[in-house]
């Protein structure tokens, strides 16, 4: 009679621990938690575990001491950062370029799937689509090698049509007033057709009636994509936007590097270029530590605001 006690028990206990909801749902669920299992190391490795190095940003930081042995400086970093002339015109070239990406390049996508999703060609729809994503997979190094033979001033196609035109040549990747232009274009041009994917695939989830009955009740296309399209787009138009806020202050420093030069530095130095140049080069690294601590605070702050503002107008939100 205590052997059977004995061997029951234990089965019986397995099976009232999968009676929590959450236990349950996770043994339900388990080959997708395991699949999940690399991507989790990943932020854990790479985004949470760096996150305690946030601390050298308090510290005058020595690399030989670390950071236990470092003295700490309080705020001193930031007042420092603050105080510099030069940080002040770094902030405002990656304020401008990013309300300048935010404003023509974030559009852009959301206008190419909408004219994408009017071609009656389907074979002409893929032709364009293809094209136009193709350049999401090149590097900012081709890409800044491409630029230099269309913006040239020597050898740059551009250049050699001023020419023929009896047009003075111009040096436009060392001209302070191109050089936005030049970085927020390339930009777009480069990742315009991966948003494209994801707006065409959220028309393709709307449903085919609604158009029909549209039709029936003599919209014309136009009309439809202002009273159906949009409207089922802004969602997902939302979520996009919020992440693209978040990284507001994230510019990117390959997108920049490549175009940096002597002429254009004061018109399209970044604060990822500036942080790479006292960082790495000069070994600055509580100051740049601190920048970044300061970028990081922007996006979230910018994050909640345009989350909160999102859900009064559209009720749609990242949380």
């Amino acid at each position: 009679m205590n052997n059977e006690t004995s061997t029951v028990q234990p089965r019986v206990s397995q099976t009232r621990a999968f009676d929590i909801p959450f236990l349950r749902y996770l043994w339900k669920h388990r080959l997708l938690y395991l699949l999940s299992i690399p991507g989790i190391a990943y932020f854990i490795l790479f985004k949470y575990i760096p996150m305690g190095g946030v601390v050298i940003a308090f510290q005058q930081f020595n690399i030989f001491k670390g950071i236990s042995g470092s003295p700490w400086v309080g705020l001193d970093n930031f007042e420092r950062m603050f105080a510099y002339m030069e940080f002040a015109r770094i902030l405002k070239n990656t304020l401008l370029l990013a309300f300048y990406d935010l404003l023509f390049g974030f559009p852009a996508p959301i206008i190419a799937a909408l004219l994408l999703n009017e071609l009656r060609s389907m074979a002409f729809k893929r032709i364009v689509q293809t094209a136009i994503y193709m350049p999401h997979f090149l590097s900012w190094v081709i890409i800044g090698g491409i630029s230099l033979a269309v913006f040239g001033q020597e050898h740059g196609l551009i250049n050699h049509v001023r020419d023929w035109l009896g047009l003075e040549r111009l040096y436009f990747l060392g001209d302070e007033s191109y050089i936005r232009s030049i970085l927020v274009g390339t930009g777009i041009w480069r990742d315009m057709g991966w948003g494209t994917i994801i707006y065409l695939a959220a028309i393709t989830g709307i449903h085919p009636d609604l158009y029909e009955a549209a039709e029936i009740d003599g919209a014309s296309r136009w009309k439809q994509t202002l009273s159906i399209t949009i409207p089922a787009l802004l969602p997902t138009i939302t979520i996009l936007f919020l992440l693209q806020i978040g990284h507001f202050l994230d510019f990117g420093f390959e997108r920049v590097y490549v175009f940096l030069n002597s002429l254009n530095q004061s018109a399209g130095d970044t604060l990822d270029t500036y942080i790479y140049r006292l960082g790495l080069l000069q070994q600055q690294f509580s100051y740049t530590t601190a920048i970044g601590v300061f970028k990081s605070v922007v996006g979230l702050v910018l994050l909640y605001i345009g989350n909160w503002l999102s859900r009064k107008s559209t009720g749609e939100g990242l949380f």
